[in-house]
């Protein structure tokens, strides 16, 4: 095993898909990858992770994603409140998001939704975020990037009441159990899997589901830095997740949902485009 500066990624960590594949949840603006963002960004191009959207989780986050996202290609952006942050939703920045909305590499309205599980914010003022979001997203007619933990009935609730005004969407970094999975799936929701299945710990049911997933609603995500597979074949220094990482997460779903490496990196980039429509240059 060798390491070396321009990559320090162990060599059984250099990991390359055997076709494109989209993060649609990167944290780049992190401060963690502030010193070395470009290095970062060569390795994920490198393992064939050749598109990443990057995550706005408040103002400040959604402005740098835009930002990042306009300097570097195949790189676009969500704008949104997480619900961690609902407290501070106010007309103010609603009217700042839906400036942000407007930006040609703006993908999404997010990471906007519902977190009962750590409630840093109350019920009320996460459920009143999220619906004025949800607004936003039906006026500028952008898919949907939702976080929810601890809140699947209240979250299918609100979808379903909102369902005939807004677009497409996906819960991002999924994982609850089979009914909410369901209950989602019946709503038209999209899936974003990350690297919580590789954890022997907590994701071992997610290996029982993964393949009631139809392959037009799944798609991949590392929700990096935060999220490193537990099960990676070689240590790594730090433990900061990144993109380059994404094949691992694909391959680790593909062995459980019994099929190819390269048939799941085909559909769920295929999926991802069509969602966040990047089919045509942006």
């Amino acid at each position: 095993m060798t390491q070396d500066d321009a990559n320090p990624l162990p060599d059984a960590l250099r990991l390359t898909s055997p076709a494109p594949l989209v993060d649609i949840g990167a944290n780049l603006t992190h401060e963690s990858f502030a010193k070395d963002l470009d290095a970062v960004l060569e390795r994920a191009h490198a393992a064939q992770v050749a598109t990443l959207i990057l995550t706005g989780t408040d103002m400040a986050h959604s402005e740098q994603a835009v930002a990042l996202a306009h300097r570097h290609d195949g790189l676009y952006a969500t704008a949104g409140l997480h619900p961690h942050m609902a407290s501070h939703w106010d007309s103010s920045m609603e009217t700042a998001m839906r400036a942000l909305h407007n930006d040609p590499k703006v993908v999404a309205v997010g990471e906007c939704g519902l977190d009962f599980n750590r409630n840093f914010s109350t019920r009320a003022e996460q459920e009143r975020a999220l619906e004025a979001q949800l607004g936003l997203a039906a006026d500028s007619d952008l898919p949907l990037f939702l976080h929810e933990r601890d809140a699947g009935p209240r979250m299918r609730e609100i979808l379903h009441h909102w369902r005939d005004e807004i677009g497409a969407v996906v819960i991002h970094c999924f994982t609850a159990d089979r009914e909410t999975l369901h209950g989602y799936l019946d709503l038209d929701v999209h899936i974003g899997l990350t690297g919580w299945l590789c954890d022997e710990r907590r994701g071992h049911h997610l290996r029982e589901i993964v393949g009631d997933i139809p392959a037009e609603r799944l798609m991949v995500e590392t929700d990096c830095p935060y999220l490193l597979p537990r099960n990676l074949p070689a240590k790594l220094k730090g433990r900061r997740h990144e993109p380059a990482l994404l094949p691992w997460i694909v391959r680790e779903i593909a062995h459980w949902r019994g099929e190819s490496e390269t048939t799941l990196a085909a559909a769920t980039t295929a999926t991802a485009r069509r969602f966040f429509q990047l089919d045509e240059e942006q």
